[in-house]
């Protein structure tokens, strides 16, 4: 499929399941060799994660461990706030920590993530993520150390990524065509 449409929103093949998988690969090469000797415990973000850390972790070969958590964000009375739903369920003091996540926006749910695995008094964390968006991150990270794509302002979805609960399963990502209109 080059172009889908969903609520009367047009989207176009953007990045195919074959560059996907190559990336992948890669990421799981090198994580696979920083981690050689250290079973790290793979935490990861729901729901958006699922697609790429299934296939993420068919490319690492070292011991490890996998865990979710599942975060929502709401409108506060002054920003954004996070509130965690169900959490990883295990120990993870003095753990290598690797969250893993679909896409990274603004940062405000990696931001309240990386803060909640801190206070686990963990050993290290690092974060691989499939998309990055640069230019919307509102938050300084150190720790972002496996990007698959770095995209614009794009709205995506498939391959995990939804638009009202649409998508997910899509084995590629789309991004939405903005028709302009003539005068």
């Amino acid at each position: 499929m080059k172009h889908i449409q969903i609520d009367n929103l047009d989207f176009e093949l953007f990045i195919d399941y074959e560059q996907i998988k190559k990336r992948i690969r890669l990421m799981g090469i090198d994580i696979s060799m920083k981690y050689a000797d250290k079973n790290p415990v793979f935490v990861g973000v729901l729901n958006g994660c699922f697609m790429f850390m299934a296939d993420l972790m068919k490319q690492v070969h070292v011991p490890c461990e996998v865990s979710f958590v599942k975060l929502s964000s709401y409108q506060g009375v002054q920003q954004d706030q996070i509130q965690e739903l169900f959490g990883v369920g295990m120990d993870l003091a003095g753990r290598e920590i690797i969250i893993v996540e679909d896409i990274i926006d603004s940062g405000n749910s990696l931001q309240h993530t990386i803060a909640a695995l801190e206070k686990l008094d963990v050993a290290s964390i690092a974060v691989c993520a499939l998309l990055m968006k640069p230019e919307c991150l509102q938050h300084e990270f150190d720790n972002i150390t496996y990007v698959g794509f770095e995209i614009e302002r794009e709205f995506v979805v498939g391959y995990g990524l939804d638009y009202n609960g649409q998508c997910r399963n899509l084995p590629d990502i789309y991004k939405n065509v903005v028709h302009s209109e003539t005068v």
